[in-house]
């Protein structure tokens, strides 16, 4: 018998390790770039040639209780702001109350609602569209702004400046995260992961256009190329806009620049580890942006060097004591799951710039994150099964039936 299980389980090993081994090939290559990316953009001043050069909207759709940060720090922005367009989809709490009340004082500020929402698009989208229609043209760039974010003074002038400078067409942010709950610190970090794991480090080269990743929180488009590209028509119908309309621009030839905005853009998203589950987690699979075969593919690493790992480990030391494996299979899988793991632990101290821990005294649970990898990976997949049906406060059933 004990033969027997030496051969199962060194027929599980060898499989495991065929499973596991081009995947971390494929994860090291992506990592091994992340010390030659650019680093975070800083807060710069407007420079004589940015005066009204940039044009913001702000999709709402009751956000009065997380609005405000956002809307203060566009005000503190300086001149290179010509209008900050807030495009609210009928509101039923005090969201366009406190857009009127920030008016008063700032006259960059106005106030729309869009149209009645079409049934072939998404909310998010249908309002930006909306926006840049309604826009100055005598604005160069359209900068996306998402209401739970909290812009710091100079981000736009430092946008555009490094833009410009880089010969981006459409660049966008990685932000800061801004958590409190210990649920949240512990579950977010592992999502989080999922896309450092499947893209390369924000800040670091291009990759083919199926590979590009874009954040929509803080997403700045030359308004000509938004023009060209027939404004957000494409990411109509995506839950994932963004990255939609990011890889698509890429697709016509447009250079798409994702990079690190730790220290000009802050974002408070959800409120605690079920919102940031049930939210968060059914957009990360991008599938709305990709193909069957790279979703495939995807899930495939994150299961191969996140979900795994811990998994392997944690049942070879719970079955160990009770039998004795030495067979050369084990001891390699053992070892390259260790080293996974490691990394994984070790990818905790580059991630860490990209939380605040400024107002949160739960944040410990921070350094836990790597145990909630697989429930990561599992909100990954359970995801990629489904389209919503229902998304901030709205219904895409008809959608989905179509």
């Amino acid at each position: 018998m004990n033969q027997d299980l030496s051969i199962v389980a060194g027929a599980v090993c060898f499989a495991l390790l065929l499973l596991q081994v081009p995947a971390t090939f494929i994860l090291l290559s992506r990592l091994f770039k992340g010390p030659f990316r650019q680093p975070p953009l800083s807060p710069l001043s407007p420079t004589p040639d940015q005066v009204g050069a940039v044009s913001v909207v702000v999709p709402t759709l009751n956000e009065a209780k997380r609005i405000s940060p956002c809307l203060a720090g566009l005000s503190r922005q300086s001149y290179e702001v010509r209008e900050i367009i807030v495009v609210d989809s009928y509101s039923q709490d005090a969201t366009p109350d406190l857009v009127k009340e920030i008016q008063k004082k700032d006259p960059r500020f106005r106030l729309i609602n869009d149209d009645p929402l079409p049934e072939d698009w998404v909310g998010r989208p249908w309002a930006l569209h909306n926006g840049f229609l309604y826009s100055s043209e005598q604005s160069d760039w359209i900068l996306g702004i998402d209401a739970d974010t909290q812009p710091q003074p100079g981000l736009v002038a430092s946008l555009v400046k490094t833009a410009e400078a880089q010969g981006y067409d459409l660049v966008s942010l990685s932000p800061q995260f801004i958590l409190q709950y210990p649920g949240e610190w512990w579950l977010q970090p592992a999502l989080l992961m999922t896309l450092l794991y499947r893209f390369d480090p924000a800040g670091t080269n291009n990759q083919s256009p199926e590979r590009v990743m874009a954040n929509g929180q803080c997403f700045l488009c030359k308004r000509s190329v938004l023009a060209a590209l027939g404004g957000y028509t494409s990411a109509r119908s995506s839950f994932c806009d963004d990255v939609t309309l990011a890889r698509y621009a890429a697709v016509q030839g447009y250079k798409v620049g994702f990079l690190d905005g730790a220290k000009v853009i802050k974002v408070r998203m959800y409120e605690g580890m079920a919102q940031t589950w049930t939210e968060w987690g059914r957009s990360l699979d991008l599938k709305d942006a990709a193909s069957f075969t790279q979703i495939l593919g995807d899930l495939w690493l994150l299961l191969s060097v996140q979900a795994l790992p811990l998994l392997i480990v944690f049942t070879y030391l719970l079955i160990s004591p009770f039998f004795s494996f030495s067979a050369f299979p084990l001891v390699l899988l053992l070892r390259l799951n260790l080293f996974l793991l490691a990394i994984r632990f070790a990818l905790l101290f580059a991630i860490a710039p990209s939380y605040d821990r400024t107002n949160s005294k739960s944040n410990w649970t921070f350094w836990l994150s790597p145990l909630a990898d697989p429930l990561a990976f599992l909100r990954i997949l359970l995801s990629s099964l489904y389209t919503p049906t229902q998304w901030r406060g709205r219904s895409y059933a008809k959608m989905q039936k179509a």
